[in-house]
């Protein structure tokens, strides 16, 4: 049994039937091109969130008031002013696992400067919320730990700020900036951050020392939240688990009580956002997949065909000298090269739709070379399991029955 004759003979009988080949190969096309670019799109956005959520601070790890709320939560007045300035020093001064600490408190409102005015959010910080945010100045200088001592009215704006309260000619850098009838010094424009994932333009904020914001904008002497960075991003778990210790024994909190604040990493974040996008995308891939099932019945299907129209050319074959597993490897043969060769089209064709995916939608994607030979191992497999059956009885004919066959 020579493999090599074998796939000349299977080749050149997909040759003469072209038209019919191609149209079998179409779902094994289709079905590889929408694997692969479904598997490209869920990557990208698996990627693209991580970036995103990264860009905020990669060892962020947020204190929030209240007992096991996220974001968006509803919440009672009380439950919002659990987190006090003694909360941050506490962390500040005991933690060991923390590298850099910052209250965080923030207002909405209208930002005034001469003629022009922004409505905009303020945030209150410390100094090491550029350190902890990943940020940097673009121009001028970060506001110092004396100017939250002094409660110094001066402000630091993002490239959103600058953009709709100056014009482009003038350097905002000394200039002032009313919020709340209240003026703010401007001596510093943050570097330019985008959106993050959550859509929201991450350079529409002023940034002032935290105690300015509380006493001469808020009134209140409570925090939104407090945000750090851990030593790495490795010990941010054990971060997370020593500074809820000191929350718990400066807030006297005992065994048997909830807490009332929580406490997340980015990390964690970035886990679950990952595991509901790669959930996304096998259910993508799994409706992508049954295109391939389609093709393979198609396969099975022409090749029952192909074994009865060459029912007389098995029996002379057979006749001659070939044996059963040579027939069978024959028309095994050929229902995988239909496979593999509507394999290589659907990667041409799945690589073709990612990138129109990437340019014209703009989407994030990356196509990984695990879902190339992925895709190659179904085809192969899909190839072998819809061919096998055909095949096989193929290899079971009589000879004198095939030769007597019209």
């Amino acid at each position: 049994m020579n493999v090599i004759n074998l796939f000349k003979i299977a080749w050149k009988a997909i040759l003469l039937n072209k038209t019919r080949a191609m149209l079998t190969m179409l779902g094994i096309i289709i079905g590889v091109a929408s694997v692969i670019a479904m598997l490209a799109i869920g990557e990208g956005s698996k990627e693209s969130i991580k970036k995103n959520i990264s860009s905020m601070g990669a060892n962020m790890i947020t204190v929030r008031a209240g007992a096991g709320m996220m974001p968006g939560g509803v919440r009672d007045a009380s439950s919002m002013q659990t987190l006090k300035l003694t909360d941050y020093d506490a962390l500040k001064k005991q933690s060991k696992y923390l590298r850099y600490v910052s209250p965080l408190v923030n207002g909405s409102g209208q930002s005034i400067a001469g003629s022009n005015n922004w409505s905009t959010s303020i945030y209150g910080a410390a100094p090491s919320y550029l350190q902890i945010r990943e940020w940097g100045v673009e121009s001028g200088t970060i506001f110092t730990d004396e100017d939250v001592t002094k409660m110094a009215k001066v402000a630091v704006i993002g490239k959103t700020v600058q953009e709709n309260l100056f014009a482009k000619n003038i350097d905002p850098i000394g200039k002032t900036i009313r919020f709340d009838k209240i003026p703010f010094k401007v001596i510093g424009v943050l570097k330019e951050k985008g959106e993050n994932t959550f859509g929201q333009d991450q350079d529409d904020i002023i940034l002032a020392p935290y105690s300015t914001v509380m006493k001469r904008i808020l009134a209140q002497d409570h925090l939104e939240s407090i945000v750090a960075s851990s030593v790495s991003e490795d010990q941010a778990t054990v971060a997370v688990k020593e500074a809820t210790g000191i929350l718990e024994e400066t807030h006297k909190i005992r065994e048997d009580q909830e807490n009332d604040f929580n406490i997340s990493s980015q990390q964690e974040i970035i886990s679950m956002f990952s595991s509901t996008s790669e959930m996304l995308t096998i259910l993508l891939v799994a409706i992508a997949s049954i295109s391939l099932v389609v093709g393979g019945i198609g396969i099975m299907n022409i090749m029952y065909v192909s074994v009865k129209e060459r029912t007389k050319e098995i029996g002379l074959r057979m006749s001659i000298g070939a044996k059963g597993p040579a027939i069978l490897m024959q028309f095994l043969i050929e229902s995988v090269l239909i496979s593999l060769t509507g394999g290589i089209l659907g990667v041409f064709l799945g690589l073709i739709a990612t990138f129109v995916v990437s340019t014209v939608a703009n989407w994030p994607v990356n196509v990984t070379m695990m879902s190339i030979v992925v895709s190659f191992l179904v085809c192969t497999i899909t190839g072998v399991f819809f061919g096998w059956y055909p095949a096989k009885k193929a290899a079971a004919l009589d000879p004198i029955t095939a030769l007597r066959y019209e």
